[in-house]
Formats: structure tokens, sequence, C-alpha cells
């Protein structure tokens, strides 16, 4: 017995909240095509992106340690495959589609330049008279203009519910930068999931990293609230943490997120009591949230990862070079945009090239952002 598209979606229709975004239900896509006999239509939107050139170059692209500072740490492919893991875990906890929150989750770190943080800062900045850099943006440039497979049309061609969860998983986003994106609703319970796991897995996971690279003591670590709630409730209190330990308070931590954000998404669900995914986007703030005492130990925890850990000398050095890096490729390509490959060298007939300049950079990892800073400024070495 095989389970054809329409048996998916009226299984959609049988198990989910009625809250929930229905692919069924989907608007369709940008350029008309036939959807799959075997897949829902945002099953086939997650496919593209897993296949897609962006999703494999996220391997070697820094999350906070650039990738040669060791194999353990999180890069971006290893933090957005977190993220769809626990977004699938709301996303089944509270009825909505999960396939959905998977897609859009999966996309969310698309545009992601390499070196992280440090290196969209840089691109940023030196974008400040041409438009500016936004990784959220850039993802979304990404799967509809930049990537190209299709003969027919330009990006991946995925339905509108997901290039708006794409657009709009952030709470406050620039609705300009998303051409085609309704503007007068706001976001899915979906992309709502997508923006909190988002945040809930790179701090609790940059934490993790912390500790796990020295950079956090446990003298420093034992100041946080979340971490003593943490460790009180496993009955830990060494003072040398190994691997073991650190993995079940780390895990321990995330499940405590993760209760609290059910939690208080369903009291907020309750109060509403929507009907449909559109009673979600016309009200006029998030559900999907923390509790207000969550929120103060988070901010906690975020003020603290900013002091202890990246602004760690190690940090600031790995960010400088990452700068330096990014500002060296982007003056050479842009006084001289015939070093660009021919395929971007196309599109200065289209864009601009500060536009086009950025679009390479952002495609870089850091060992390719390296190679070809190296490539134009090392004399020794072969271009």
């Amino acid at each position: 017995m095989s389970f054809r598209r329409h048996t998916l979606e009226e299984n959609e229709r049988v198990t989910l909240a009625p809250y929930a975004l229905f692919s069924g239900d989907s608007r369709g896509r940008l350029h008309h095509e036939a959807e799959p006999r075997y897949r829902t239509a945002f099953q086939r939107d997650r496919d593209r992106i897993v296949h897609s050139a962006a999703f494999r170059l996220l391997e070697y692209k820094t999350q906070v340690f650039v990738t040669d500072a060791g194999d353990y740490y999180r890069t971006r492919l290893t933090h957005t495959l977190e993220v769809a893991q626990i977004g699938r875990t709301l996303a089944r906890a509270l009825g909505v589609n999960e396939d959905l929150v998977e897609t859009i989750c999966l996309a969310h770190d698309l545009g992601h330049p390499p070196f992280g943080h440090a290196g969209e800062d840089a691109l940023n900045e030196l974008m400040g008279e041409h438009g500016g850099f936004n990784h959220n943006h850039q993802s979304y440039r990404l799967v509809t203009r930049l990537e190209q497979r299709y003969p027919k049309w330009q990006g991946l061609n995925l339905t509108l519910e997901t290039l708006e969860g794409i657009a709009k998983h952030e709470s406050s986003y620039d609705r300009r930068a998303f051409s085609g994106i309704a503007t007068d609703t706001g976001a899915s319970l979906e992309a709502q999931i997508a923006n909190i796991v988002d945040e809930l897995a790179y701090n609790a996971h940059d934490l993790d990293d912390g500790l796990k690279a020295g950079l956090i003591s446990i003298d420093q670590v034992g100041e946080l609230t979340l971490w003593r709630q943490v460790a009180e409730r496993l009955n830990w209190a060494g003072k040398r943490l190994d691997d073991v330990s650190r993995h079940q308070i780390i895990r321990e931590l995330v499940g405590a997120l993760v209760d609290d954000v059910l939690c208080e998404t369903e009291r907020r669900l309750a109060a509403l009591g929507p009907k449909s995914s559109l009673d979600v986007q016309h009200h006029c703030e998030p559900l999907v949230c923390h509790s207000a005492a969550q929120r103060q130990l988070n901010a906690e925890l975020k003020d603290f990862l900013i002091d202890a850990m990246y602004r760690h000398y190690r940090i600031v050095r790995m960010q400088t070079r990452a700068e330096h890096f990014i500002q060296g490729l982007f003056g050479s390509y842009c006084k001289e945009p015939r070093q660009l490959p021919e395929v971007y060298r196309a599109k200065l007939a289209e864009e601009s090239t500060h536009r086009v300049v950025a679009d390479y950079i952002a495609s870089l990892t850091d060992r390719s952002a390296l190679r070809e800073f190296q490539q134009l400024f090392d004399p020794i070495s072969r271009p």
C-alpha cells in the first residue's frame, strides 16, 4: 500500500490543529508546476532546499568557531539540523505542519556568509550605501533568484507559504526586502516556531561549545540562574565538568526551554482560540513564546554569552581575522569585477557591482574565502 499526495493531505486535515497550515490549501508557487504523486507541496519544498547548493555549503560555514578551530564545534549545517529537529518536536506537540516547520528551519540560514555573524556584520557595513546585507534577506534571495537548477525560472520555485515562512520567521523584518510577500499579515505558527527554536538552539549550543572549548569556566557558568536550576534538578554539584555531565546538563537545558515554550504557547492559543492559520497571522503579537519568567532567564544567558564567550579574546581574534578577509575580498572584487567567476560576471548586466560581489562572497565557505584571499593577496600563491 502506498500513500499518495492526496492521502497525505487528508491525513493532515485529520491530525493537525485547525490553526495549522495545510499543504492541500497551499496558494501555489510563483511558477506553476504539477505537484508530485507521493509528496506534499511542503515536502517537495523541503527536499529542494536539502538538495540545493547553498544547503551543502553550510557544512563549512562558521557558527561561532571558524571551521579550522576543530572538528567538534558546530557549523551552520549542524546548527541548522539541530534547529530543524527541535522545530519538528514543537510542531508535533502543537499540532501544526511539521513538514513546513522543518522546511523553514532548514532554509533559515542559507544566506549566511562565511565566518558567521562577523562576516555578516562586515558585509552589511561594506554594503551600507548599497542596500545593506542581511542573512535572512539573502536566504530569500537565494531561493527565489540565485539558485540556478531549472531551465524556465530562477530560484527553487518554493510554495508561497514556505517563502512567507522564510521571510517572516523573524519577529521583525524589513517587508520591503521580500517581493511578492503579503505585508498585511504576521507569521504563521510554523514560522514562529522556526524563529524561537533558532534562538533556543544557538543559545544552548553556543554555551555547550564555549564550555567544550574552555572559553567558559565552571565558576563563570555557576553564576547563571538557568544553569543552577538545571544542575539542581539533576543533583549535579561537581567542580569538574566532564563530557557526559556537560551533555546531560545541556540536554536538560534544551528540554526545559522547549517545555516552557510549549506551556506558554498552549496558554496563548487557549486564550485566543484561533480557528484557522489566518486567525494566528492576524493576531497582534506572536503566540509561540517563552513565559515572562523564562524570557528574563534567557536574557541573562544571552548577556552572559556576550560577555564570557563572544567577547573572549580568542573569538574576537577570529572575528577580526574574518572582517579583514571579507573587507579585502570585497574591495578587490569591486575594484576589478573581472576577477569574479563567469557566472557572477554575467549578473553584472542586471545587478549593481556591489550586490553581485556581496552575493559571491556570501556564497563562499570559510575555507574557500581563505583560499580566495590567499590567491588575491599572497604573492607566492598561484591563482
